[in-house]
């Protein structure tokens, strides 16, 4: 067995990783001078008087809030936008590209009710060919229509709710083979 010296991580460093796998590292972000992928950023983040969040980029003032965060996934609003990431330690995101690596890749994927609400349509059937960003459900959640999609390309194997079905969040809706 080789030993490898190990690489010694900076306390203050961070990497915020986004839903599609882009990774940003961060260093010092609690001081004055924020390290964005070896790049000094001019960044602010504050608090007004009347308690709301802003963030100060180029010059600019966006209002900004977290709307979920469960232990290291957050989703945060700016200006009116909603982005989610996790933000991992050094060790932690290593740890996770190595079981990702070691993970076989699952051939059913599962589209889950992004919020609580009532199924109004199903877009689409059993067996049926979809693609990825294809609409398969309408849900109405507090007197609005989301339409929801898939994220990957495959064959619809089998619709967990039928029409007019209220589902939890979380909940399972369709099971898609690739």
């Amino acid at each position: 067995m080789k030993l490898h010296p190990r690489r010694k991580s900076n306390p203050d460093e961070y990497i915020a990783v986004s839903q599609k796998d882009k990774k940003y590292k961060i260093l010092n972000p609690f001081s004055e001078e924020i390290i964005i992928n070896s790049k000094k950023t001019d960044i602010k983040i504050f608090e007004s008087d009347d308690g709301f969040t802003y963030l100060l980029y180029k010059n600019k003032k966006y209002l900004v809030e977290i709307t979920e965060k469960s232990q290291n996934k957050y989703t945060v609003m700016i200006n009116g936008v909603s982005y989610s990431f996790t933000v991992e330690s050094p060790i932690s995101y290593m740890r996770k590209k190595y079981l990702d690596k070691q993970q076989v890749q699952c051939k059913i994927e599962k589209v889950n009710a992004p919020m609580p609400g009532k199924i109004i349509e199903l877009l689409v059937e059993e067996n049926a060919e979809i693609k990825e960003g294809e609409p398969i459900a309408i849900l109405e959640a507090m007197k609005m229509q989301n339409e929801i999609s898939s994220h990957v390309s495959g064959r619809v194997k089998k619709i967990h709710v039928r029409q007019n079905d209220s589902v939890a969040k979380g909940e399972l809706i369709i099971e898609i083979e690739r």
